[in-house]
C-alpha cells in the first residue's frame, strides 16, 4: 500500500505541479494474508486499520483499501469490504460487496464463505460524493442505479478482473465518472460519455486529474469541437472532444466563472437538455408519444 501510493504521489507531482492527491482506489482483495481458506485469509478492521490511518494522513488523500473483512461478530462472518478514510486517516464507512460471486457450477458458497452486503452507501468526500462498487457487482446494474439515485459523481471500482464494457455502459447512463482498480491488464478513468479518459494496462499506477464541475455537449452549430469556447475565453477553460462520440467534456479553469456561465454565452445545450426538448416536439408534431407493443 505504501509503495503504491507513494508512486502515485510521484506521479502527480510530475504531472499535476502544485495539486495534491484526492484519492487512491486500491485492487480487491488487495489486505488478505496468505491462506488457502477464508479464516486463515480474513483480517480484522483493527489490526489494519493503523496502518491505512496513517498512510492516509501521510498522503492527504482519501483511501479505498479492500479488505477480506473478520467481522466483529459471533460466530464468524467474513466480508469483502471496501474501506473508505478521509485525508485524517479518520474512517468514513465501508460498502460491503453485495455480489460476491459464487462457485461455480455448485452454487453453494459465495467466495469461500464471503456473506453479502445489503446497501448502496453514497459517502460524502471533500471533492464530491462517493460510491463504491466491487467486481462481480458489474454484472447487477440495480447497484449502479441505486448511487445515481444518491447523487454519486464518482464510482470507485475495485476489482479482480478488467472488464471495460460495462463499466463504460454504467458511465454513459447514470453521468458519473468510475475510476476502476484491477491487478491485471487494464486499470481506467471513465468519463460520463462513457469514454475512457485514462487507462494502464501494465504493471504500475495511474494518475489523472478530473473536474467534477463540468458541462457536457454534443455537435453544436458553432460549437467548432469547443474552439469557439477556446477563442473566447483562452485558458479559463478546459476541454477534451471525442470526435468518436461528437461530444466533449468541459469544464472552468476560471474559479470566478463557471462552465455553465460560458456555456450560456453561447447558448449551448447539454446532450440530455437537447434531447429532452427533441423529445417534446416530436411527440408534439405526432400527435402524442410513440406507441410500444
Amino acid at each position: 500500500m505504501d509503495e503504491f501510493v507513494d508512486a502515485m504521489e510521484v506521479q502527480a507531482k510530475v504531472e499535476y505541479p502544485g495539486k495534491r492527491l484526492d484519492l487512491v482506489v486500491l485492487t480487491e482483495w488487495f489486505m488478505a494474508r496468505p491462506g488457502d481458506k477464508l479464516e486463515q485469509q480474513a483480517v480484522r478492521l483493527g489490526d489494519v486499520s493503523q496502518r491505512i490511518e496513517a498512510c492516509a494522513k501521510k498522503h492527504g488523500c482519501y483511501l479505498v483499501v479492500p479488505v477480506v473483512l473478520r467481522e466483529e461478530v459471533e460466530p464468524a462472518r467474513y466480508s469483502n469490504v471496501a474501506v473508505l478514510i478521509d485525508r485524517e486517516g479518520r474512517l468514513v464507512g465501508m460498502y460491503r460487496k453485495v455480489h460476491p460471486t459464487s462457485d461455480h457450477l455448485k452454487y453453494t458458497l459465495l467466495e469461500g464463505g464471503i456473506t453479502p452486503g445489503r446497501d448502496y452507501p453514497v459517502f460524502d468526500c471533500d471533492f464530491g460524493r462517493l460510491g463504491i462498487q466491487i467486481c462481480y457487482d458489474v454484472v447487477y446494474p440495480e447497484g449502479w442505479q441505486m448511487l445515481a439515485n444518491e447523487g454519486a459523481e464518482i464510482v470507485a471500482f475495485p476489482s479482480e478482473t478488467s472488464v471495460t464494457a460495462r463499466p463504460s455502459m454504467y458511465a454513459l447512463q447514470h453521468g458519473y465518472y468510475i475510476v476502476s482498480a484491477t491487478p491485471k491488464e487494464h486499470a481506467a478513468v471513465y468519463n460520463p460519455l462513457g469514454v475512457i479518459d485514462a487507462q494502464v494496462t501494465q504493471e504500475g499506477v495511474l494518475v489523472h486529474q478530473i473536474d467534477l464541475s463540468y458541462a457536457i455537449s454534443g455537435w453544436a452549430e458553432g460549437l467548432d469541437e469547443g474552439e469557439s469556447l477556446r477563442r473566447k475565453f483562452g485558458d479559463r477553460v478546459g476541454f477534451t472532444y471525442f470526435r468518436g462520440e461528437d461530444a466533449g467534456i468541459f469544464w472552468s479553469n476560471d474559479p470566478s466563472t463557471s462552465i455553465g456561465q460560458m456555456f450560456k454565452a453561447f447558448g449551448y445545450q447539454e446532450p440530455d437538455d437537447d434531447a429532452e426538448r427533441s423529445r417534446i416536439l416530436q411527440d408534439k408534431v405526432r400527435g402524442g408519444p410513440p406507441v410500444f407493443p
